[in-house]
């Protein structure tokens, strides 16, 4: 029986996703602040039977030295940028079973606040939301414009996350007991208090005490997704993750990130089949192989070498452009940003850094990159997924648009599902979409909090 592939699209509500696309006809330069936009592309996912829209998110943005560079303001890159939390009760509305997966980081928020704003998507949902969990991203910029003063490395602030999310846990799944909620009018009691418990957590990073202000909601826990695959991040997903995002740019490298991270999830007493993996690719697709060509020689044709340096500055902390181009990658240090670093050294540890730029340029922080005909792309994707082991595809669309996505609905996802690899969601909330099941698995270490 052929593997079912969970499909999502990867956005962000910048005037372009990555680099700078908005000034083309089929970019979003003057959509990406209209809610009717993102409205829209919700349903056209819904109606298409798409597991998921996802949208990453910062508070920062890239700087060089402290300073933002010129080129981020005015060519656009990954600014300015809204919410995309505050759209969700609107989307969720206007759509049947599409869910919603939200990025908020564990360095500047408080657990309180984020499990709240959680509880109360899932509960405004009905179980459609999940959590992208971040350290933190631009963290040098978001700590400066929220004035956070203790510098925390990079494995510090994973340390730090743990003890975020497992207060976050305790509050979802431990302070209500399932039956707390009573909601008797005859009687006149709306919560039962012996069936409440107060969480108490005194950490090194975080202290909360009392019980939770939120009755238990669809999920209890919103589906928790993770995005880093350096190898602390991996080590963090493989303890807590249900889907972990990596961006596989090839079969080896993604096989590699999905043996390590159930491997090392076993390791931590839960089953392989526990996380779904999930890489991002972009599709450009046409009726011939020529148009589709074509398509992809015009996207890249917009992407600059200038931006793409701003760009890694603002991920990494490291300015390529000041360093000799003979320097090899292994040989690159920072704090920031170990992901992409990371994914250059394994690729080649002897690339250097004039090869990283060209290639970040038309491949920026994205996935697989997959051009062609329908019957092509098909292929492809198949190839990728049966040979990686991943779960499910998330897209990035090209020129910003909801373009890159309609072309797929149109001309791959009909192949997709005549040969069994797509179909419509099963179960009515987000983690039913992906694991069958609309609570945390027994095996997760949330029930041993």
């Amino acid at each position: 029986m052929s593997k079912r592939i969970a499909l999502g699209v990867f956005e962000m509500m910048n005037p372009s996703n990555g680099m700078p696309t908005w000034t083309h006809a089929d970019g979003r330069g003057d959509d990406w602040d209209r809610l009717e936009y993102w409205v829209g592309l919700a349903k056209e996912l819904d109606a298409a039977g798409f597991d998921f829209l996802f949208f990453a998110d910062t508070y920062g943005y890239a700087t060089l030295g402290g300073r933002m560079p010129e080129e981020v303001a005015a060519h656009g890159i990954q600014f300015p940028a809204l919410d995309p939390m505050l759209a969700i009760p609107t989307l969720a509305r206007e759509t049947e079973t599409l869910g919603f997966v939200v990025t908020s980081p564990t360095t500047v928020e408080k657990p309180y606040g984020t499990a709240r704003r959680f509880a109360t998507l899932d509960r405004f949902t009905a179980g459609r939301i999940g959590w992208n969990v971040v350290t933190g991203s631009s963290q040098a910029t978001t700590d400066e414009l929220f004035g956070v003063t203790a510098q925390l490395t990079h494995d510090q602030r994973y340390d730090a996350a743990d003890e975020f999310l497992d207060t976050c846990l305790r509050l979802w799944e431990h302070s209500w007991e399932d039956d707390a909620e009573v909601r008797d009018r005859a009687s006149g009691v709306y919560a039962d208090p012996e069936k409440l418990h107060r969480v108490e957590v005194d950490g090194t990073y975080q202290r909360a005490h009392g019980i939770f202000a939120v009755p238990p909601t669809p999920q209890r826990t919103p589906v928790l997704f993770q995005a880093g695959t350096s190898d602390r991040g991996r080590a963090y997903a493989a303890r807590n993750a249900e889907a972990v995002f990596i961006q596989g740019q090839t079969i080896a490298s993604a096989a590699a990130h999905v043996a390590d991270i159930r491997a090392q999830a076993v390791a931590q007493g839960r089953r392989p089949e526990d996380i779904s993996v999930v890489s991002g690719m972009t599709v450009t697709v046409a009726p011939t192989e020529s148009e589709a060509q074509a398509l992809r020689a015009e996207y890249e044709a917009l992407l600059g070498l200038d931006d793409a340096a701003v760009m890694f500055a603002g991920i990494t902390g490291l300015d390529l452009t000041g360093l000799d181009p003979e320097t090899r990658v292994v040989d690159l240090k920072t704090d920031l940003g170990q992901t992409l670093v990371q994914r250059y050294a394994r690729q080649n540890p002897e690339m250097r850094v004039g090869e990283i730029l060209d290639q970040f340029r038309t491949k920026a922080i994205r996935g697989f990159q997959v051009t062609g005909s329908p019957e092509k792309v098909a292929d492809e994707i198949e190839a990728i997924v049966d040979g990686s082991g991943i779960d499910g595809l998330m897209l990035e669309p090209t020129f910003g648009g909801p373009g890159a996505y309609r072309a797929f609905i149109e001309l791959v996802l009909p192949i997709l599902v005549a040969r069994g690899r797509a179909a419509a969601p099963a179960g009515t909330t987000l983690r039913e979409h992906l694991t069958g099941a609309p609570r945390l698995a027994a095996t997760h270490r949330a029930h041993r909090l």
